[in-house]
């Protein structure tokens, strides 16, 4: 064997010395931009978790068939006030730290709750905590909620921006905030 050969099986032999780092971007000298927020559910793969303080109570407008949800600004609500229903945003992120708001609706005026409903925001508040999975179970009619068994997950990541601008870039496209705003003629059936 010669030295050449000596000195590629000791590189093998120590694992560490050939792992990328998870923030190899940032020793690089690169940072990374957050451009993309989505709004969505967890899916039902992924274990999360949810910013102990970050959220807020808003108004949403959801088109289940576009997959969109839209965030109304407070004069809008009294133009639109069967359209939306109240919900919770919450800062989420994935254990591949990608973050997200995470809408869970409350209940409606009259007090009551669907299942569905109730066991997501168990499950978001759960996840302030713990690293959760979030799977919906159609028999059931609610969404089972799955803690990790591993104790060694890391502490997530969060983003260091003000959760204001979080929300700039989740909904930039999405803020309902004036009558001519196409969401509001859509519903109208003026387009």
């Amino acid at each position: 064997m010669t030295t050449k050969d000596n000195l590629a099986a000791d590189a093998f032999s120590n694992l560490d010395n050939l792992r990328l780092s998870v923030d190899y971007m940032q020793s690089a000298g690169v940072k990374k931009l957050l451009t993309t927020v989505p709004v969505r559910k967890p899916r039902p793969q992924d274990f999360v978790r949810v910013h102990p303080d970050q959220c807020m109570t808003a108004a949403l407008i959801e088109f289940k068939d576009d997959r969109e949800i839209y965030l109304v600004t407070a004069p809008m609500m009294d133009v639109l006030p069967d359209e939306y229903h109240p919900a919770v945003l919450y800062l989420a992120i994935t254990r591949q730290g990608v973050p997200f708001l995470w809408p869970v609706r409350l209940p409606g005026p009259d007090g009551r709750q669907q299942e569905w409903h109730r066991s997501a925001l168990e499950a978001a508040e759960m996840a302030k905590t713990k690293w959760v999975r979030v799977k919906a179970n159609m028999g059931l009619g609610a969404y089972e909620i799955f803690e990790a068994s591993s104790t060694n997950i890391p502490e997530p990541q969060w983003p260091d921006m003000p959760f204001a601008d979080l929300l700039r870039i989740a909904f930039r496209d999405r803020l309902v905030d004036s009558a001519e705003h196409a969401v509001v003629r859509r519903l109208r059936g003026q387009i």
